[in-house]
């Protein structure tokens, strides 16, 4: 399931993509399976309290029926008893369940037989061996919580991961319990036209009455979170895949009518997928059909289902009209994602939720690469590491943070997280740094030798990665029991006279809930050592067993490490390509960081150094402000830009990347506690004066980059155009800092001429954040050409939503009644409240609290509709701490509010009271 949190291109104080957070479950009325009564005990599930279910499914025969109003569901379940358990009631989950009918081996239970509550059904004392044959009664129209069975634009879609399969029937609703699956589904031929579910299909007819019906067999065992069933009226389109072993594989791709021109990308980024794994990893899809469906009403980014991925419309559709270069490349790595769960996830699952990461870092890891294969590796590298920066050390340093494998939980939802899916996959990247690429796709290949068709832990794939290369990994284990951000200081001596360079390496890692002392990690550092010509020096040390090629083994919470044959001081390239999820500490002048900045052959660490350097100023800036002195950029900053704005040989899209302004996010992550206005206000200067100096620099190479169309055709997506229009949007957004009717003119003409979203909303952006006079009329006019297509609408409420002008929470507060919102549809709220609260910093934090109050209203008017979007809202509060008193009092009280909600849900209780606690 894709959930990751990823930065937004044309926002530059991002919004997340993808937390859909890791990310996103809603419901109406009266649903006590969710809701907790105020002196209700609060139930929290434990790891170190699993045990196998004792009993297990062979067998499952499901039949819909599906009504107008109502679908009645048969289940014929065949039991028997685990050995590894043996014994005991039969406990099945359901809830919101009306049970029509309930037999067992042809015989209906009496009421003493069996019992319902809210939550279960219990068979009391079965035999070893039984066939379980119930029938319920459930509402998918009235399903807002997205989860199970539910209708969206009138097609019938399910949501089954994490626990959403309990209410569509009764079951053993948990991972380890794995059957396979045979499902017909029975409806109205001219409403549903396509009946569809997991595996293949084996028949399929006409019933009377206008009603028709499909039998699907899916030949592997899952787990039921992977079940799926859609029932609707698409557009279809098709194609087919040959695998290595000669297999034909027909792939179909449902939308929407109408929306079938936005799908060729979706159909060719599966394709390329499919041929990547099999090339890189040797793996093979197995089914003869591979479906994608395409829903607007989902709390997700897309599911893994087996055979029958569902999607969010947001990673399925793209046209150049529509969709923007980081759309394109959205879709491609969400398509890829969901494609690699067939062996990561569904070949190969997880025993129990708390091993989340196990398939969702690991497959997150594979996106990542198969995405830098397909465009610039240096600036997928950066991207995810933005991620981790902004999103996840937040996550890691707030109350809500935990262990890529958790102990604990209140209610599952909420641990789909940039920390189980972000962070957990550069836990599995450090595994291919310290195995190489070879190793570890040894590793890999045991571990699908020993465990297909299985349930199994983390632990397991630790286990494989350490006997197929014969690594010692026990220290590496300590990534997945401790949570928080390790920091690395290190402190460099350098000895002139022996030709010596010693560096005093520690390791620390702050408290976190829960845990208050930790262990050393085992962390991967990539290092190099520059001479005067930015050329790297042959690394000799004398130590053992700490040098692997360029990587230094850190594995103690103290290390000297001495490298020898070192003729003249080095400048220090440290943590390359980001080698490990850590902080580190080291203290570069400013000399260094400008030679790195423009010498530097490791991409990455160029890009840091840049980002080193602007990050220094921007705090100098704010203790100027402290001291009430006039604020001053130093000289050697603008030599700095202007010497890498000059470098011919740079890619545009690095360029965009390194002359950016670091992240207030990720800047605020970097103190104890901040003044908020004194960042703000230093950073927009330092903008402004970096534009002003290097005015014409940036216009030269605006209308070097910006491509003015001659014609809709005259577009290409290839990687050239690509990086000069993300290239020559950097320097617009430079330009557009001089606040000067010249260039509002620029970006209007960019706008008026643009065939293409990712110029068209670069250009919207910029204007409506300005102190443009007209661009209301700009916003009234983009919205009346594009309000026929939601996924540009939902960039136009986040772009007037992230406005950092004092007028912006009016704005947020009349869109909740406009046409173009709908507060059940997540994508919807996501846009215009989340990216309010989650990427309009300014507005947001308002020191008179109105931000604040704005999200506990739509927070207090979304638990009951849809709690696990409202929780997602909650976590805007987590980082109170983080902010000076008055506004740490105004959100505590806001978070105090909502704790005293009736019936609060599960989910929106335990990121609430973590917060405060």
């Amino acid at each position: 399931m894709f959930e990751q949190q990823v930065i937004s291109n044309f926002i530059e104080d991002c919004y997340n993509k993808a937390q859909f957070n890791a990310i996103h479950r809603l419901n109406v009325g009266s649903c006590k399976a969710f809701f907790m009564k105020t002196n209700e005990p609060v139930q929290i599930k434990y790891r170190k309290d699993y045990s196998p279910s004792n009993y297990l499914i062979d067998d499952v025969e499901l039949k819909f029926e599906l009504f107008d109003g109502y679908t009645l569901v048969h289940s014929v379940l065949r039991f028997r008893t685990n050995l590894d358990n043996p014994g005991g009631d039969l406990v099945l989950d359901g809830e919101q369940l009306e049970l029509l009918s309930i037999a067992v081996d042809g015989q209906a239970l009496t009421e003493a037989e069996y019992q319902v509550t809210d939550e279960l059904l219990i068979i009391k004392q079965p035999k070893p061996e039984f066939t379980l044959t119930t029938c319920v009664k459930i509402y998918p129209e009235k399903n807002t919580a997205l989860e199970g069975l539910y209708q969206s634009s009138g097609k019938y879609c399910t949501q089954c991961e994490a626990e959403g399969f309990r209410k569509i029937t009764y079951y053993l609703d948990r991972p380890d319990v794995m059957s396979t699956f045979k499902v017909r589904i029975e409806g109205d031929k001219q409403q549903f036209p396509y009946l569809l579910s997991n595996g293949n299909k084996l028949d399929s007819g006409d019933l009377g009455d206008g009603r028709h019906f499909a039998l699907w067999q899916d030949p592997f065992k899952k787990p039921a979170y992977l079940f799926a069933l859609c029932a609707g009226d698409y557009d279809l389109l098709e194609d087919e895949f040959v695998t290595m072993s000669g297999r034909k594989v027909l792939l179909q791709i449902f939308v929407d009518k109408g929306k079938l021109d936005q799908c060729p990308h979706a159909m060719t980024s599966l394709k390329k997928s499919m041929a990547w794994d099999e090339e890189v990893f040797g793996l093979e899809y197995d089914l003869d059909i591979y479906m994608i469906v395409a829903v607007g009403d989902f709390n997700m980014g897309a599911m893994e289902n087996k055979g029958l991925n569902i999607f969010n419309t947001k990673y399925v559709l793209a046209a150049q009209e529509t969709a923007t270069d980081q759309d394109f490349e959205d879709v491609e790595a969400v398509i890829a994602h969901e494609y690699f769960h067939n062996w990561t996830g569904n070949r190969v699952t997880c025993q129990d939720w708390f091993q989340l990461s196990l398939k969702e870092g690991l497959t997150v890891f594979r996106d990542q690469q198969f995405t830098a294969d397909q465009t610039d590796p240096a600036v997928k590298r950066i991207d995810d590491v933005k991620v981790i920066r902004s999103h996840q050390f937040a996550e890691d340093a707030g109350p809500m943070a935990h262990p890529i494998r958790p102990d604990s939980y209140i209610e599952m939802n909420n641990f789909y997280t940039v920390t189980v899916y972000n962070k957990g996959a550069e836990i599995i990247r450090m595994y291919h740094t310290l195995l190489g690429a070879e190793g570890f796709r040894k590793g890999m290949d045991l571990y699908f030798e020993r465990h297909d068709g299985q349930a199994v832990t983390c632990e397991d794939f630790v286990s494989a990665m350490e006997d197929a290369n014969d690594y010692d990994l026990k220290l590496f284990r300590h990534w997945y029991s401790q949570a928080g951000t390790p920091e690395v200081r290190i402190i460099s001596d350098y000895d002139e006279g022996q030709k010596k360079l010693t560096l005093n390496v520690e390791q620390t890692c702050p408290a976190t809930p829960g845990q208050e002392h930790k262990s050393p990690f085992h962390i991967p550092l990539r290092i190099g050592l520059l001479d005067e010509q930015g050329n790297d020096i042959k690394l000799n040390i004398e130590q053992e067993n700490v040098l692997q090629d360029d990587i230094l083994n850190i594995k103690k919470e103290k290390q000297a490490i001495v490298f020898n044959g070192v003729n003249s001081k080095p400048v220090l390239s440290l943590l390359r390509n980001f080698s490990a999820p850590i902080k580190l500490h080291y203290d570069y002048n400013d000399q260094e960081l400008s030679f790195l900045f423009a010498h530097d052959n490791d991409p990455f660490n160029r890009w840091e150094a840049g980002q080193r350097l602007f990050t220094r100023v921007i705090w100098q800036l704010c203790e100027q402000q402290a001291n009430e002195h006039p604020m001053q950029v130093p000289e050697h900053v603008f030599d700095a830009v202007k010497d890498l704005l000059a470098d011919e040989q740079l890619d545009g899209q690095f360029k965009a990347l390194a002359l950016g302004l670091p992240d207030s996010k990720a800047l605020i992550e970097e103190v104890k506690q901040v003044n908020l206005d004194h960042l703000l206000s230093a950073r927009k200067f330092l903008k402004q004066e970096l534009a002003q100096h290097l005015e014409m620099d940036w216009l030269l190479h605006y209308q070097a980059h910006h491509h003015i169309p001659q014609s809709i055709s005259d577009f290409s997506q290839d990687k050239q155009a690509v990086a000069k229009r993300a290239f020559a949007s950097l320097c617009l957004s430079y330009l557009m800092a001089l606040d000067k009717t010249e260039v509002y003119e620029l970006a209007l003409n960019q706008l008026e001429q643009a065939n293409n979203m990712t110029d068209a909303i670069a250009a919207f952006q910029l204007l409506m954040h300005s102190n443009y006079q007209q661009k209301h009329e700009v916003a009234e006019e983009f919205y009346q050409k594009w309000q026929n297509e939601d996924l540009v609408i939902n960039k136009w409420l986040t772009v007037l939503a992230t406005d950092p002008n004092e007028q912006t929470i009016k704005t947020v507060t009349r869109l909740l009644d406009h046409p173009a919102f709908e507060i059940t549809n997540p994508n919807k709220v996501r846009s215009l409240i989340g990216a309010f609260a989650g990427a309009n910093m300014s507005q947001f934090h308002r020191p008179d609290g109105q931000g604040y109050r704005y999200l506990a209203q739509q927070i207090k008017a979304l638990y009951a509709v849809n709690p696990q979007t409202a929780a997602r809202l909650t976590g805007a509060f987590n980082r109170w701490k983080k902010f000076d008193g008055g506004r740490q009092q105004l959100m505590c009280e806001q978070l105090q509010g909502i704790l005293q909600l009736p019936d609060l849900s599960r989910d929106v209780y335990e990121i609430a009271s973590k917060a405060l606690a």
